[in-house]
């Protein structure tokens, strides 16, 4: 997938709920070699930063027309399992705390609560909201016996 498709779902998935990348900050991040992604044939991707024994999801997004399909719960396991290969023992990412499609979709993906970050995320029609952190534990990845928990 290219970092101009990727923009452009990234644009579709966020419009008017965040912060969008650019193909240029998609391609920049794409050109380090610590991050790496993942895409669900030209409808989604997970953009991912690998450095064990950590990794981080730094974006997933899904085209709106391709949502709802279990799209996003596909993504996240097959970065979990991309990931755990590379030596990651553990992925994390940030959700806010109002976007409450994507924290369904993260409890789906197995991930859970573990810490949070307060005032994270700013709104301009309103007051600044948390940042979820979460992570899944990749043992079971690297065993070939995923399961959520």
């Amino acid at each position: 997938m290219t970092p101009a498709r990727m923009a452009a779902i990234h644009a579709a998935a966020f419009e008017g709920k965040g912060e969008v990348w650019s193909e240029a900050e998609i391609a920049a991040l794409r050109a380090q070699p610590t991050t790496d992604f993942v895409a669900t044939g030209n409808d989604g991707f997970v953009l991912l930063r690998i450095i064990p024994p950590e990794a981080e999801i730094l974006t997933l997004a899904v085209d709106p027309a391709a949502q709802r399909r279990g799209l996003g719960v596909i993504l996240v396991d097959v970065a979990a399992a991309l990931v755990a290969g590379r030596g990651a023992e553990t992925l994390f990412l940030e959700v806010a705390e109002d976007n409450t499609a994507a924290r369904a979709l993260y409890d789906k993906a197995g991930c859970t609560e573990v810490g949070r970050r307060k005032g994270y995320y700013a709104r301009h029609d309103g007051p600044a909201v948390d940042a979820l952190i979460l992570s899944r534990l990749l043992a079971a990845e690297k065993t070939g016996k995923a399961c959520k928990s």
